[in-house]
């Protein structure tokens, strides 16, 4: 819900890109204060860590012109009709690029997949011939070994890799039910595995040898210019791009690349909801024309639920839901859950010989043992990690949200977690027999689901054949 969002405020970046000069690079605009500081035309022996009571211009575009930012949570505002009109753009193309279903996002795909990776090439080869680029990179590669020993690290590294992966959140087994039955499967996993890490690693470069540049120019050490979440997309690297020559040429390859990346997220995090509604109600959702209305019924419905979160005080309520709603913690409590359904209820070794039915290969015996031991205790101790180092959510790090905020936001959060136990526990109190029988029968696979049976594959390519036309 809050993705989209993100590519809204990146939509509008990249309209301003095309300015004559960047807006967020000077403080000559009517959204600045007398604290401005236009980092292109300071004096670079100025003592940047003294000034305490001064604010960059790409802060303050952020905040008082794309923003509008209020005070609090308390102070709702009005909608911020530039942002409003780049959220209804994003939702536009996000519906007519998946209305068909894979038959169109596949190829939709092909480019919004693609072309990211020109962008950040080109990001990457003119990030490492900046000056100070060599300090940010060796920020980057060289760690903190204090930091090493803290549990939050390690788990924000943890929820960063089922994120990344997109490893509990339903996208892998909806994309890959639309595979043929002897696809291999195995080779697919060990290639995205590559491929994501690899491209991470070279996007890490990219970002720190500006960081570093950033640093070099201001005179201050890299921590203190580097930043996270959206203050990294739409504060600090910005106020790189304009600190180079070009700066409109480098700001519209770098909004491209985040919105192509944002878009192939929002599509296949779509896709996940129709195909699974589409599964569920089959003679419902398979007649003409019901994808495509479900589908403009769940755009506008997400639409009209985001209007909250482009107001003035909509930023604090998106922090909300993404650090409640959409946090690691959640996706770590629900792939406990998996790993222990998958492993230990339908079975290791029936998935073992399940992927040698698929795709004549001996799988590594080393994932049997990560599927039933090592996958659900890294999870339950990063799951608790999380727990204990629980920390209250802050804005900019002086704003405190009040009560109700928080309890908002648990709520939000237990509305996620709950629904796995909810449901085990409905299953239990509605089956037939005692409890212990009710218990082993929800234990056991259903006897006429073996994905093994090649004549389920028929029925199966008929299905999503339906699907694609």
């Amino acid at each position: 819900m809050t993705y989209i969002i993100i590519l809204a405020w990146a939509l509008l970046y990249l309209v301003f890109s095309f300015s004559s000069q960047l807006p967020w690079a000077s403080c000559n605009n009517y959204w600045n204060t007398d604290n401005c500081i236009d980092l292109s035309t300071q004096n670079k022996t100025l003592n940047w860590t003294n000034q305490t009571n001064t604010t960059f211009a790409a802060t303050e575009f952020w905040e008082r012109r794309v923003l509008g930012i209020s005070s609090g949570i308390e102070e709702i505002g009005s909608i911020r009709w530039d942002v409003m009109l780049c959220l209804i753009a994003m939702w536009i193309i996000c519906y007519f690029c998946i209305w068909k279903g894979v038959k169109t996002t596949g190829k939709v795909v092909y480019f919004t997949a693609t072309f990211p990776y020109v962008m950040l090439v080109i990001l990457l080869i003119r990030g490492l011939t900046l000056p100070g680029a060599l300090e940010g990179v060796l920020y980057y590669l060289l760690p903190e070994p204090s930091r090493l020993a803290d549990p939050q690290v390690w788990m924000e590294a943890g929820a960063q890799i089922l994120f990344s992966y997109s490893v509990g959140l339903g996208s892998l087994p909806v994309l890959s039910s639309y595979n043929t039955y002897n696809n291999n499967c195995y080779n697919d996993c060990l290639w995205l595995c590559l491929l994501n890490s690899v491209t991470s690693v070279v996007a890490g470069f990219a970002v720190f040898s500006v960081l570093g540049f950033m640093a070099h120019e201001q005179g201050v050490p890299i921590a203190e210019v580097a930043e996270s979440g959206p203050g990294l997309a739409f504060i600090a690297y910005p106020q790189a791009v304009a600190m180079m020559p070009l700066p409109q040429l480098w700001s519209i390859c770098f909004f491209v690349m985040i919105i192509l990346l944002g878009l192939d997220t929002q599509f296949v995090s779509m896709e996940v909801v129709m195909t699974s509604i589409i599964d569920m109600f089959p003679t419902v959702m398979r007649r003409a024309g019901r994808r495509e209305s479900f589908l403009l019924l769940f755009c506008l419905t997400c639409f009209f639920s985001q209007l909250v979160m482009v107001t003035e005080g909509g930023m604090y309520v998106f922090q909300i839901f993404d650090f409640f709603a959409c946090n690691g913690g959640c996706i770590l409590f629900l792939c406990v859950f998996e790993t222990v359904a998958l492993a230990w209820i339908f079975g290791a070794e029936r998935l073992l010989s399940i992927i040698k039915d698929m795709t004549g290969v001996h799988a590594n015996p080393f994932f049997k043992i990560c599927w039933l031991y090592l996958t659900p205790l890294v999870l339950l101790v990063s799951f608790t990690c999380s727990l204990v180092g629980y920390r209250p959510l802050t804005f900019n790090r002086w704003y405190v949200y009040p009560a109700w905020a928080y309890v908002l936001g648990w709520v939000l959060t237990l509305s996620s977690i709950l629904l796995v136990p909810a449901w085990a526990l409905y299953k239990l109190g509605t089956g037939t027999g005692n409890l212990r029988q009710r218990f082993n029968h929800l234990c056991q696979p259903a006897p006429d689901c073996s994905l093994t049976q090649k004549g389920d594959e028929t029925e199966l390519q008929h299905i999503k054949g339906e699907d694609l036309h």
